[in-house]
């Protein structure tokens, strides 16, 4: 039997229906992304788990047990789901020791002596014993969250449910929060995470739930999601977040800003440092050689630069495109382009990549 199983789950709003039906199996120790647009009910999803939203129709089993049942044990149930959320929900004028013990005394009325040697253990677990006595504000975003996470753990939870855990962080602060999920995903919890960073939820995750249009859209292993999505709409979720566009003009040439926005998107796309390296010499050389020149000419006209990062069949693709944009801002069609494949180094698990370098033409 599932540890988790979940059958014809709808939620309805006065204005919104975010789930519809959803049905899905969960095994004991699984670890899920859970990945979608905006506003297809991934935190809803979420919050039926654990009943911090009432679920309109359909059953929710853990472990066999119906917690939708209207004598649910509710108190029961949160003691055996961790949640972790994006607003890290610390009590700021409590330690970070207190912020732990608390729900242990309140709630399971664990003595102070106990509370606190579960508190520091669980501090240890996420490397911030020596960080007991400082406050919130006194805390980096990234530290903030792993005591939260902390907080949840205490509690010995058979389930941790997060949601964005790192959408409120820095990027700096994003890898020690992932390196605190990893850990635990080793652990045998069972954990389900919403998040909008496609490389957190490719690298810690077993499986990924697609959701879209107020159901699971797509369910697969997480290499199959990022590599070979079987649906329409996945491989265009997949496919539109590995894109990147930048717009030249004679105000806007700043190339430091340019530069500092296509690492950012070579870092979420997971690019390899060969790969990276070659798309940030494709633009600058792109930018440098053609947009730049043509803005000198033509100050009136804003050019673009689009990087599309592409896997398929076990080949990576990376095109590197220019050209003019009308006063809408938006590209206009490839086909005014002139330009030439360049082949680039091979990554270092040698597989083929590609630039196309294109110069921009006056329309």
């Amino acid at each position: 039997m599932s540890f988790i199983e979940i059958r014809h789950l709808r939620k309805e709003y006065d204005n919104a229906v975010p789930l519809q039906d959803v049905s899905v199996s969960i095994g004991k120790g699984e670890v899920i992304g859970i990945i979608g647009p905006s506003g297809t009910g991934k935190s809803t999803f979420l919050r039926c788990l654990n009943r911090l939203e009432t679920p309109t129709s359909g059953s929710i089993l853990i472990d066999g047990e119906d917690i939708c049942r209207p004598d649910a044990d509710l108190a029961k149930l949160r003691r055996r789901m961790g949640m972790v959320f994006q607003s890290y929900n610390l009590f700021p004028h409590m330690m970070a020791v207190e912020n732990i013990m608390r729900p242990l005394q309140s709630l399971l009325g664990v003595s102070v002596r106990d509370a606190y040697d579960e508190a520091m253990e669980q501090l240890a677990c996420v490397g911030l014993d020596d960080k007991a006595r400082r406050y919130p504000d006194e805390l980096s975003g990234g530290q903030r969250q792993r005591v939260a996470i902390a907080r949840a753990l205490a509690m010995h939870p058979d389930i941790m449910l997060f949601d964005e855990p790192t959408s409120a962080l820095d990027p700096g602060m994003v890898s020690e929060v992932m390196s605190v999920m990893k850990e635990l995903s080793q652990t045998g919890l069972t954990m389900l995470t919403v998040t909008h960073d496609m490389r957190l939820a490719k690298e810690l995750s077993e499986r990924v739930f697609y959701m879209d249009q107020g159901g699971i859209y797509e369910d697969a292993p997480a290499a199959k999601i990022f590599e070979d999505p079987s649906g329409e709409r996945t491989r265009d979720f997949i496919f539109d977040i590995r894109s990147w566009r930048y717009a030249l003009s004679s105000e806007n040439r700043d190339m430091h800003e340019m530069l500092g926005s296509l690492d950012d998107f070579c870092r979420r796309t997971f690019m390899s440092k060969m790969q990276a390296d070659s798309c940030r010499h494709a633009v600058e050389e792109l930018a440098v050689s053609h947009l730049l020149a043509d803005i000198d000419t033509h100050p009136e006209h804003r050019f673009g630069i689009t990087v599309d990062y592409r896997e398929e069949s076990g080949e990576t693709k990376l095109l590197v495109r220019g050209s003019p944009l009308p006063e809408s801002g938006e590209p206009v069609s490839d086909a005014i382009l002139a330009g030439a494949a360049k082949r680039l180094p091979d990554d270092e698990k040698g597989r083929a990549v590609f630039s196309i370098i294109s110069r921009a033409e006056d329309k």
